[in-house]
């Protein structure tokens, strides 16, 4: 018997280890932040933050974003514009193992916690 709730659960972990991966090597490459942990709770609590403010009419998705980047600048050092950069980077490597992952296994997920992948 296969519950129907497994196969969401199962989209949620993989995008939210897709999206901590993407934070984890941003970070590491701007902050020399080693930490895969920290990244996946990052990527959870930017998601929430995006979760939360994104529904705003007109101004949402703009408001969301600087929530997304404030929870990377509280979690990492170096202010708002390396985490800025953090997220930037993010996203990028987001969309390159998002390519490589859906195109050799034929997934079709995203990235939990990290915006518009």
């Amino acid at each position: 018997m296969t519950l129907p709730f497994i196969g969401s659960i199962a989209s949620f972990v993989v995008a939210l280890l897709v999206g901590g991966l993407a934070i984890y090597l941003s970070a590491r490459v701007v902050v020399d932040v080693d930490d895969y942990g920290h990244a996946l709770v990052t990527a959870l609590l930017g998601a929430l933050g995006w979760a939360l403010t994104s529904w705003v009419p007109l101004v949402g998705p703009l408001i969301a974003l600087v929530v997304w980047v404030g929870v990377i600048n509280w979690r990492y050092p170096g202010g708002w514009v390396k985490a800025a950069i953090i997220g930037g980077g993010a996203w990028v490597a987001a969309l390159v193992v998002l390519f490589v992952v859906n195109s050799v296994f034929g997934l079709g997920v995203g990235a939990f916690g990290v915006p518009g992948v």
